[in-house]
């Protein structure tokens, strides 16, 4: 069904299930200013911000985008790795739940939003850097089924 009227998708029917999503983000830079958001930053420690962003983004996901629902978060688990020599640093979200529709939307927001708060630390060495692959990588549950990149 198509029309003008945005709503929420009524999930009234499905079963409650394990459901678990993982995405990841990667931020681009020049190496030095990867090295510097390493090292700690004025703002203070760049990678537990980023830890900490991302996390908020799970929880904040039904918030900023309409269509999501509220879902009970069982657990989730953010990595960040950087590789000083390449400029590159990649966010990985992992996202838990026991509800009746997926978590794709948290893990991929939180992904985001990690990888925007490293660009928030690291625009001072190096404006010109990019956030790229905003990516799904797996989710497991749910009538869907299993999905691998």
């Amino acid at each position: 069904m198509t029309d003008d009227v945005a709503r929420i998708v009524d999930i009234s029917d499905k079963d409650r299930t394990e459901r678990v999503a993982v995405a990841e983000a990667t931020i681009v830079m020049s190496p030095q200013a990867c090295a510097d958001v390493v090292a700690g930053t004025v703002k203070g420690n760049a990678i537990e911000a980023a830890r900490i962003a991302a996390l908020q983004g799970v929880k904040r996901t039904p918030d900023l985008l309409p269509f999501c629902h509220p879902v009970a978060i069982t657990g989730s688990e953010v990595v960040v790795e950087p590789d000083e020599k390449s400029g590159r640093i990649v966010v990985r979200v992992t996202v838990k739940a026991f509800d009746r529709t997926g978590v794709e939307m948290e893990a991929l927001t939180a992904a985001a939003i990690g990888a925007l708060c490293l660009y928030d630390t690291a625009k001072s060495s190096d404006r010109g850097a990019v956030i790229t692959d905003v990516r799904l990588v797996s989710k497991s549950g749910g009538r869907s089924g299993d999905f691998q990149s």
